[in-house]
């Protein structure tokens, strides 16, 4: 197994790096520098899994994270993707290593996992603010998980979690995956939309609420995008985790989301950028 060449950390920080909180019952979350993994605990089994793997170089602060939340050698069963871009699979060598457990993805995912494809060049030109013009040193290469990667279930289900379902909802990335729960409607919603203004630096920083689309820099099919939320929106979600931001749940939620689908056009998509239809 191996990272691409241009796997480095990043010196990227908001105030609520660290923060971690029970967002629904066996939901569990927390921030790790701009990035949100999440434990998720299957009501039936007792087994649990983690969903994405953080910023590089963060292995000991997730490791330790969930041995404090789940107990000391309760390892995950297996951990899944939302999709491989750098800050969801920056420290997935050394948690494979350390738990010696496989790792699930969309197919379409698998060529940027499996060492044959680097993504798209990040869009420094995208209006945005100043995330969206460092961007540049964002990693893109492909990393090498071999047979340690697998592909999703084909009718939807998630492995471990008998509640749950997993949802193709890409336009971020080709295959782009979200998670639900239906009995409680609670959401893993990746970067199909999040819930701070991640191209804009301060808002990263200070980590203010607010329903966006996927962040921008990185969201190569705007169309797909747009599909994709109206799709979650349509699951009328009651709690949600986002791959950046704050959960965010209840009218706030509700409202918000709403908002961002019926504004998408303005809200989300830029007026200018490379991958602008």
């Amino acid at each position: 197994m191996s990272y691409g060449s241009d796997y480095h950390p990043l010196p990227m920080l908001s105030v609520k790096s660290g923060a971690e909180q029970e967002v629904a019952h066996n939901v569990w979350c927390k921030t790790i520098q701009i990035v949100n993994i999440c434990g998720i605990k299957d009501e039936n089994s007792g087994d649990w899994v983690l969903v994405d793997a953080g910023m590089p170089g963060s292995s000991q602060q997730i490791i330790a994270a969930c041995e404090e939340q789940f107990g000391a050698g309760n390892k995950p069963k297996c951990i899944i993707l939302t999709h491989g871009h750098f800050d969801h699979v920056g420290a997935i060598i050394e948690l494979i290593e350390h738990w010696q457990v496989p790792v699930y993805a969309h197919e379409l995912e698998l060529p940027f996992l499996t060492g044959k494809s680097s993504y798209p060049a990040p869009d420094t030109s995208v209006e945005g603010g100043l995330v969206a013009k460092l961007s540049f040193t964002f990693p893109i290469e492909p990393i090498q998980l071999g047979k340690q990667v697998q592909v999703l279930p084909t009718d939807g289900s998630v492995p471990y979690l008998s509640e749950w379902r997993w949802l193709h909802t890409p336009g971020h990335a080709p295959g782009h995956i979200s998670l639900f729960r239906e009995k409680d409607r609670v959401l893993v919603a990746g970067d199909a939309f999040v819930t701070v203004k991640q191209d804009e630096l301060y808002k990263v920083l200070t980590q203010e609420l607010e329903v966006q689309g996927p962040p921008r820099y990185l969201t190569t099919d705007w169309k797909q995008a747009k599909q994709s939320v109206i799709l979650l929106e349509q699951l009328q979600p009651s709690a949600v985790v986002t791959g950046h931001g704050m959960p965010i749940s209840g009218q706030e939620l509700t409202k918000g989301l709403s908002r961002l689908v019926s504004n998408f056009d303005n809200l989300a998509v830029p007026d200018y950028g490379k991958y602008v239809q």
